[in-house]
């Protein structure tokens, strides 16, 4: 049975929550062992306690770059061959950097496509590819209780609608003023509140300029404490939105050009999918929504 227990994970936000299920399946599997994350720093650092990880590595350390080449790896022998099993999904497809983490770790080491070919939900194919079993359920974060703390000292309301406006990218962002018009439609029983990170900078001028409220720049512990105080969600084909979800807060999710069926949230959320995704009206959205929030 290993004791210690690396995967190696290049992807973004999004991508992250979508391997939980499986990350959750690895623990099972080891039942008793220790699971350590190696991606981009500030994600596996959130992973820490949230998602059943131990300690956090970032994928630009010099170990991994030592796998790109020939020559002196005794530091990259050190760090991997402190690992009894590692799961990989990343550089799967170069046979050198395969053959090198091999020779590190010493140990048993698998690859996995970051980007599955298989038909279906990401998640459901990251699951299949590691346990032959693509049963999925649903991701979920246990959060901290920091996250919680801080969470309550920014939100004073008791019952409002958590609005993710941005996303990693512009083509996937329904208009910024249809989330003002929105959050105008709703009472005041139910306000808004948008949550905006930092590449969201002029989304957040053009909703204050509006009149509501931002909360900006908050650590990803913090937004998933919202997301789970919120009554609803509502955000785009974003990192965020799938954070959103794991928390087990009921969510709208906006899609455009991507394919709902194999990027959607994981989680109780509605998809509206249209293209252009800026024909999906207010209307759309409230309706989404449900009786009892307008």
């Amino acid at each position: 049975m290993a004791s210690r227990v690396l995967i190696i994970f290049p992807g973004a936000l999004g991508d992250l929550m979508l391997l939980a299920p499986t990350i959750a399946a690895i623990s099972r599997r080891h039942r008793g062992a220790e699971l350590d994350l190696m991606a981009r720093y500030e994600l596996a650092e959130f992973a820490v306690g949230r998602l059943g990880i131990a300690r956090a590595h970032s994928i630009d350390r010099r170990e991994v770059a030592l796998l790109f080449q020939d020559g002196d790896r005794a530091s990259a022998s050190r760090f991997f061959g402190a690992f009894d099993r590692i799961y990989c999904f990343f550089n799967a497809d170069d046979p050198d950097f395969r053959r090198r983490l091999i020779e590190a770790c010493a140990y048993e080491v698998t690859f996995h496509r970051f980007r599955p070919d298989a038909e279906g939900h990401v998640a459901a194919a990251y699951i299949k590819d590691v346990t032959g079993d693509a049963k999925l359920e649903n991701a979920s974060i246990n959060l901290l209780p920091k996250d919680i703390q801080e969470a309550v000292r920014i939100v004073e309301a008791k019952n409002f609608i958590a609005i993710f406006p941005g996303s990693g990218s512009t083509k996937k962002n329904w208009p910024v003023e249809k989330f003002c018009a929105l959050a105008d439609s709703l009472n005041d029983k139910t306000p808004a509140v948008f949550i905006c990170g930092p590449a969201e900078y002029s989304l957040a001028n053009v909703i204050r300029a509006s009149g509501h409220v931002t909360i900006e720049n908050l650590p990803l512990g913090t937004v998933a404490a919202i997301a789970r105080m919120a009554s609803v969600f509502v955000g785009n084909d974003s990192g965020i939105s799938h954070l959103a979800a794991a928390t087990g807060t009921r969510g709208v999710v906006l899609f455009g050009s991507t394919d709902p069926a194999k990027w959607r949230p994981l989680g109780r959320v509605t998809v509206l999918h249209r293209e252009p995704i800026d024909s999906i009206s207010v209307g759309d959205v409230m309706a989404a929504l449900g009786e009892g929030i307008s």
